[in-house]
């Protein structure tokens, strides 16, 4: 059998029994609109000290670089939207939704590969990688190519049917696969609720995100003390940061996810402000023990926190 429509049908019907919420295909080839845009931002550093954006420059722009005959992208949005938002009390510390539970990665990537697995069964013998903001993919870029959304303000995939609250993933495979038809419409308009929520001015114009002064790239990326000039400014927030997210009118279109493993830990739901500032590395390792919450390490988890304080 070799039938591009066909295998595009398979395709989405198991990732949808997988629990993906929309699957869209794209051919694998050079992202030439891309290349001066990616150049722009990294000569203007707006990668801070993600040192690794600046690697492989060639690979995030051309697919057949990650893997061998490379025809298509298949690119998968997974739902993380919680049942409720963490603390209750505005006064207390906040994580970003997507670390309430466990840490994303593993949970998609055993999805993926159990995807590869299926359709290598039903439609014969090829070859492909499977991609969990793991490797230089322009991952947003990919998504609208397929036809999965449009890019907001903020930089962030924006789909009609459900927001932005989503993990994106990817597989790279040597199948040609019938493409989707991209989304060319960008159904922002002239709405600017991101651009002026922003308490640290890190979007500083339509889809572009100066990352050195975002409040995820501070809580997150920074090994260093987070500069003076921003205290005051990170609204509690010692885990990522959702603002430009919760203020997004397409957000109301979120529905709350069904992955048990994105459920937050249960004393999660229970810490208050005094409970965060006097957390021990033990509590933090018991919290976080399969959370990507880790990645920031005890330290500097603490770090984001003694910010805050007055």
């Amino acid at each position: 059998m070799n039938n591009p429509l066909k295998y595009a049908q398979i395709i989405k019907i198991q990732a949808k029994n997988l629990g993906f919420d929309f699957c869209g295909i794209a051919k694998a080839e050079f992202l030439e609109e891309e290349a001066p845009k990616l150049d722009n931002w990294l000569n203007k550093n707006y990668q801070g000290q993600m040192t690794y954006m600046s690697n492989h420059f060639d690979k995030r722009l051309d697919p057949t670089k990650l893997v061998d005959g490379a025809k298509t992208v298949v690119s998968l949005i997974y739902n993380y939207y919680p049942q409720k938002t963490l603390p209750e009390n505005p006064e207390d510390y906040k994580l970003a939704k997507y670390a309430y539970g466990q840490d994303y990665h593993f949970v998609i990537r055993d999805k993926l590969r159990m995807l590869l697995k299926l359709l290598q069964e039903q439609i014969g013998d090829f070859g492909g990688r499977a991609f969990v903001d793991s490797a230089p993919i322009m991952e947003r870029q990919w998504a609208k190519k397929s036809g999965l959304g449009w890019l907001g303000k903020n930089s962030l995939l924006l789909n009609r049917q459900m927001g932005s609250f989503f993990f994106l993933a990817e597989l790279i495979i040597d199948l040609e696969v019938e493409p989707d038809t991209p989304l060319l419409k960008d159904y922002c308009g002239t709405c600017t609720k991101c651009i002026d929520a922003c308490p640290t001015e890190a979007i500083v114009q339509s889809g572009v995100v100066d990352g050195s002064k975002c409040i995820s790239y501070f809580t997150i990326e920074l090994k260093d003390q987070i500069p003076s000039e921003f205290k005051g400014k990170f609204e509690n927030w010692v885990f990522g940061c959702d603002i430009c997210q919760d203020v997004c009118p397409w957000n109301r279109f979120s529905k709350p996810h069904l992955e048990p493993a994105f459920n937050p830990h249960p004393d999660l739901e229970n810490m208050n402000k005094r409970d965060w500032e006097e957390i021990t590395e033990e509590t933090f390792n018991r919290i976080f023990k399969k959370s990507a919450v880790k990645r920031a390490k005890y330290t500097g988890f603490l770090r984001n926190i003694i910010f805050q304080g007055k």
